[in-house]
């Protein structure tokens, strides 16, 4: 997986005037967690535009002053519901022997049969979560959908990957082929027309 570089400094104060003076600064203030104890620090927002503001999913290196660096993935975001401005981000540490749970993007390939012949692509799920070690973690979970046919549904269970396991029922779909309203019109003009039969000539 891809991974992003954040260069910050260790909170001296976790108080709520400390952290106002941050957020005032233009900085954000974050918690490192699962290490042996949480790490504070805070980093300039604009160090987070291509880690939060994109559908792609990245671990992070967190290079902090005075040479620690940690390796680590986003967990949760607080934004401001208004400004929508980054309040506050929880990270947790990657350990190379250790299973992490994140969310990455699907990602389609392949043509449907069922699309060519009208049909519509319906992608219901646009992000899974995986459970892998860290070395093992995808960019994007692949969804061909070559195999698909008018009416078809593509589950979790055609995903399954030996490098990681994904977290979700088996019966969860993950895309399917609709039949488009045009496509439902012309089914049913034709039906019709099969129903009636070929057209009597008039008498002359």
């Amino acid at each position: 997986m891809k991974s992003i570089t954040i260069k910050g400094s260790e909170r001296e104060s976790v108080g709520k005037v400390a952290t106002k003076a941050l957020r005032n600064a233009g900085a954000v203030p974050c918690v490192l967690y699962g290490g042996d104890q949480p790490v504070h620090f805070s980093a300039e927002e604009k160090a987070f535009k291509n880690l939060i503001y994109t559908p792609n999913a990245h671990t992070v290196v967190i290079e902090l002053e005075g040479g620690k660096t940690f390796n680590a993935v986003l967990q949760d975001t607080q934004v401001h519901p208004v400004s929508d401005k980054i309040l506050h981000l929880d990270f947790f540490q990657l350990h190379d022997d250790k299973e992490i749970t994140m969310e990455v993007p699907v990602k389609v390939t392949g043509v449907s049969p069922g699309v060519l012949l009208g049909g519509v692509l319906r992608l219901n799920q646009r992000r899974l979560r995986v459970k892998a070690l860290p070395k093992n973690l995808p960019d994007f979970v692949e969804a061909e959908i070559s195999g698909l046919e008018m009416g078809n549904k593509l589950y979790v269970t055609k995903l399954v990957s030996d490098n990681y396991k994904l977290l979700h029922p088996e019966n969860t779909v993950v895309a399917q082929v609709r039949i488009s309203r045009a496509a439902m019109k012309a089914a049913q003009e034709a039906a019709k027309a099969a129903k009636a039969g070929p057209a009597k000539g008039k008498k002359k």
